[in-house]
């Protein structure tokens, strides 16, 4: 007999490879397994995740569905879930929180999903940019849309999404820092695939309408590119079984250094991007542990 949980996590994406398991590598699915054997917690088929991201993409929260020995859950309030589990992650992720769910709860089917993409992490982000052409792709983006030529298709899965929001973020003096993009839910590389395009718009490697075709014509196959994943995040998720302490609202850039205008400047500029989009993920994740 066991109790079922939803567990919010956060993490670092350079810290493993990807969120599902995989042999010889380490991941987060693989991390919370070995976490849970520790702990004497584990039984088989006792967890899944609610979002696949691929390796370098961080997480400020996903979820994952623990069902927990009726012997631990009895005994354990939901605080002393999360420590135990903090106490057995590597360095990298983090349990956030620990909420009882009906037994019937499918952590899968969420209500929605955020990503915030930085764009200035693409090697073409031109230094200047323009908020107005940014936000006219987004609105390309939003609705119902056939997303074959902006996605990594797999056998079986729909290409069809329906887009609910997606918007510009931007830094306090206007520049364009990367957008936010909300779904039910997204197709393998799609966040990824749609950041590339924004970025070659930006650049004029692609015109609007070529983003419009590859959206309203499918059937003809066209390559837009594929953002690196160091600058996605996934950002929040609703679900009905779980009241989250997150926002839904974008983080302030405040703290983020400019982008500098010399290319030969930019890898050594990389590396502090991802160091403060770090620092703003542990940031939120203390705000809600302490």
């Amino acid at each position: 007999m066991s109790d079922r949980f939803l567990v919010a996590l956060g993490y670092h994406g350079n810290s493993f490879h990807g969120s599902q398991v995989q042999p010889d590598v380490g991941t987060v699915e693989g991390s919370l397994q070995r976490a849970l054997k520790r702990l004497t917690w584990w039984s088989e088929g006792c967890l899944e995740m609610s979002s696949r991201t691929d390796a370098g993409v961080s997480a400020r929260m996903n979820l994952a569905r623990i069902d927990l020995p009726k012997s631990v859950s009895q005994k354990a309030s939901q605080d002393s879930i999360v420590r135990a589990l903090n106490d057995h992650l590597p360095v990298g992720a983090v349990a956030i929180s620990a909420n009882r769910a009906p037994s019937d709860s499918k952590v899968r089917y969420a209500e929605s999903r955020r990503y915030l993409y930085r764009l200035e992490a693409i090697e073409e982000w031109p230094f200047e940019n323009d908020a107005d052409v940014i936000s006219e792709a987004c609105s390309i983006i939003e609705g119902e849309n056939d997303f074959t030529n902006l996605s990594k298709l797999v056998d079986g899965v729909d290409p069809v999404r329906i887009v609910e929001e997606c918007t510009p973020w931007l830094a306090e003096d206007g520049r364009v820092i990367g957008f936010s993009i909300q779904a039910k839910s997204f197709i393998w590389n799609q966040v990824r695939r749609v950041a590339s395009a924004f970025s070659g718009i930006a650049s004029g490697r692609v015109s609007t309408s070529e983003l419009e075709s590859a959206l309203n014509c499918p059937e003809l196959e066209v390559d837009l590119g594929r953002g690196p994943g160091e600058g996605l995040v996934l950002w929040s998720i609703n679900h009905s079984d779980l009241k989250s302490s997150f926002s839904d609202d974008l983080p302030s850039p405040a703290a983020f250094s400019i982008r500098p205008r010399d290319p030969r400047d930019y890898r050594r500029w990389l590396s502090m991007s991802q160091y403060e989009m770090g620092a703003l993920l542990e940031k939120e994740w203390l705000a809600r542990l302490n």
